[in-house]
């Protein structure tokens, strides 16, 4: 037997097709490879202790002052 080409689909064979890939490249990029581990109790007190601070009107900072402190503290 052989296998269906692209050629033989219908136009919505074919869309479906598109849509199933499109899902499945999706998934993949935006899987968390972590999803289902355990954090350490470390971890997760000083998350809430961060979470709690930003919820008492804490400092944060964006993406961009982030990257810049890192690159300039190399």
């Amino acid at each position: 037997m052989t296998s269906p080409r692209v050629a033989d689909l219908t136009v919505r064979e074919f869309k479906e097709l598109c849509r199933d890939t499109f899902a499945e490249v999706v998934e993949e990029v935006l899987d968390d490879p972590d999803r289902g581990l355990a954090l350490r109790d470390e971890v997760g007190k000083r998350l809430d202790r961060s979470l709690a601070d930003v919820d008492a009107g804490g400092a944060t900072a964006s993406h961009a002052e982030v990257a810049e402190r890192l690159r300039t503290s190399r």
